[in-house]
């Protein structure tokens, strides 16, 4: 695990919150020059920790009324069929998340889809022509509890012991 400081946490907090604020406006919730903590979020971006900055879209109001997740399992695992699997799935833009899982599934797939017609289209002219694909489960979302892309990042029990000690 990279090791975060408590500044770069508050940055990446705000940041998964509120995608689209200025550089200014970071710098002011955080108390830092603007200068300082736009080199900050440029390091965290070059140290893979910050990957993309998204828009995120409810898929209802755009018309992708069906939410499936898909296990699959296979009948072949050697190391050709999992890279020609990724390539496939990697293509399919009703597939919004792809998990290569331990146990007896083998992937789990997040799909979109306007509605079962088009769901069914998917599965049977994409998902099942795949090389090596020997079963799948879907199951239909009826709705949704909880839906989250913020990963919080509270601070650590060492930055609590040395912030204690100054």
């Amino acid at each position: 695990m990279k090791q975060i400081d408590e500044t770069n946490r508050k940055i990446l907090n705000i940041l998964q919150a509120h995608g689209s604020i200025t550089n200014a406006e970071l710098a002011g919730m955080i108390g830092l020059a603007p200068a300082t903590v736009f080199e900050r979020v440029k390091k965290l971006e070059k140290n893979g920790i910050i990957t993309n900055y998204v828009a995120l879209v409810d898929p209802q109001t755009v018309g992708k009324a069906i939410i499936a997740f898909v296990f699959v399992t296979m009948n072949d695992y050697t190391q050709e069929t999992i890279q020609h699997l990724s390539d496939e799935i990697s293509r399919m833009p009703e597939v919004l998340e792809c998990y290569r899982l331990s146990g007896e599934k083998d992937y789990l797939l997040k799909v979109v889809a306007d509605d079962i017609p088009s769901y069914d289209a998917f599965v049977f002219n994409k998902l099942a022509r795949l090389r090596k694909v020997g079963k799948f489960s879907s199951m239909f979302v009826l709705s949704t509890v909880k839906h989250q892309t913020k990963i919080e990042l509270e601070e650590s029990t060492e930055d609590k012991g040395s912030s204690s000690r100054t």
